[in-house]
């Protein structure tokens, strides 16, 4: 890609002359006789340098220098000047301004300014583009909690499908947060500050399906009355996040792949063709190509959501992020209710490892609720507070319990795949309470 100088000079000789010899050395030139339309078209994401006459009716170059500043102060803006201007653009280097050249000057002295500036500008935006990766990542790590590798792995995918303009399919169990999983990808996304509309499919009877989605005109049927925005209307500009997708009736996916194609939809009961830009972020439980193959979906819809594929892990994928994801909802429904967080008992903490959460986050999350009413202490949800020692005992006992399921007693296997001594392994089993014949299993 060439890089590119914004030219500002008055005189057209001299604007033609410096795009000659830029363009024959690679770079992409943007001619300006004024520094007003120069400085519309600039922003903090200008990626290249500002080459500017000091002396120009209108806003000078050092008037410019001083707005582009306050823009951006890391943006090299390189001055023009003539013989005796040289003082003043001196002072303007001491006020910002990354060089200047005295008039006449070789082809050769300008090259070697814009390419130290260019390198500049390239380090400038590398590092604030990292930076903005990292505060993302924090923010993130924030909503999508976990330091399972799983979710690590998730919320890379996310930093790195948020910002493209391409639909999403988010696959993953009831309760695992498949919601809060599309709401960080429009959040993270060039979108966010558009609407973020949901819509569960399988909550909305066929007949009302198609009235929900497009919208329609009043009198379009019966009870029409007055005229109704359709999510995907609502949704212009943002995004549209179809949970259950799987639930949709044929004859609206049919309709709703048009609108993906077209980027235009009709109202009911209107001729009027209305334009949308938006992103679909569908969620489905089902492998939507297996829903296909037994004729309950379409399968070009299929592709045309998923561009690409995010996996949410079921909670008993990622134990290890239970103890983390308990403490948020009892930290969270402690502040809601006005309630201190009460403390896990080291046997809550083992019971909350080993339940096996079919309900996934969702679960978790009731259960911390009634943890902190006190209303279920003999289930499986357990309180927060334990220290790292305990936690890390509960999740031992847990990996333990499960090898010993896993292969039904039987000694030497655990050994085998956990890599333990004999001895330890006696030890550690008679700490937890771990029996081998409760694993061992008997012919009825």
């Amino acid at each position: 890609m060439a890089e590119s100088i914004m030219v500002i000079d008055d005189e057209a000789s001299i604007r033609e002359a410096i795009q000659q010899w830029l363009e024959l050395s690679g770079f992409e030139v943007v001619l300006h006789p004024r520094a007003e339309p120069a400085l519309a078209q600039i922003s903090r994401e200008f990626s290249g340098v500002v080459l500017s006459d000091v002396r120009m009716p209108g806003l000078d170059g050092l008037s410019l220098l001083d707005r582009l500043q306050q823009l951006d102060s890391d943006l090299p803006v390189i001055l023009l000047t003539g013989h005796g201007d040289v003082a003043m653009a001196v002072e303007a280097m001491r006020q910002g301004a990354y060089d200047f050249l005295e008039k006449p000057f070789s082809p050769e002295a300008l090259l070697n300014s814009l390419k130290r500036a260019l390198e500049k500008r390239r380090l400038v935006l590398e590092n604030r583009r990292l930076q903005q990766h990292n505060d993302q990542a924090t923010q993130l790590a924030g909503r999508l909690l976990g330091v399972s590798p799983g979710m690590q792995a998730l919320r890379q995918q996310v930093l790195a499908l948020a910002p493209l303009p391409v639909n999403v399919l988010v696959r993953g169990e009831t309760g695992s947060g498949k919601e809060q999983l599309a709401r960080c990808l429009h959040d993270f996304s060039p979108r966010r500050n558009k609407p973020f509309v949901a819509l569960n499919c399988a909550a909305i009877p066929d007949t009302l399906f198609e009235a929900e989605l497009f919208g329609h005109e009043s009198g379009a049927f019966t009870g029409a009355q007055g005229k109704r925005i359709g999510k995907l209307e609502h949704a212009n500009g943002g995004t549209l996040f179809l949970d259950e997708i799987e639930s949709m009736p044929l004859a609206q996916q049919a309709k709703l792949l048009r609108v993906i194609q077209e980027q235009r939809l009709e109202r009911l009961g209107s001729n009027q063709s209305i334009t949308v830009d938006l992103r679909i972020v569908a969620a489905t439980k089902p492998d939507l190509l297996e829903e296909a193959r037994a004729g309950r979906f379409r399968e070009d819809l299929v592709y045309r959501l998923n561009v690409a594929e995010l996996h949410l892990p079921p909670l008993r994928d990622r134990r290890e992020d239970i103890p983390l994801l308990f403490e948020h909802f009892v930290q969270r429904a402690a502040q809601k209710l006005g309630c201190a967080p009460r403390p896990l008992t080291h046997n809550q903490l083992v019971r909350l490892f080993s339940h096996p959460w079919s309900g996934n986050v969702r679960e978790l999350a009731n259960a911390a609720e009634r943890h902190l009413l006190n209303l279920d202490s003999s289930s499986a949800e357990p309180n927060i507070g334990s220290s790292l020692a305990a936690q890390v005992d509960a999740f031992e006992a847990q990996c333990l319990r499960a090898a010993l399921s896993r292969h039904k007693g039987d000694i030497k296997a655990v050994l085998n795949e956990l890599q333990l001594p004999r001895r330890t392994l006696n030890e550690k089993m008679q700490r937890y309470g771990l029996a081998r014949g409760c694993f061992l299993v008997t012919d009825d």
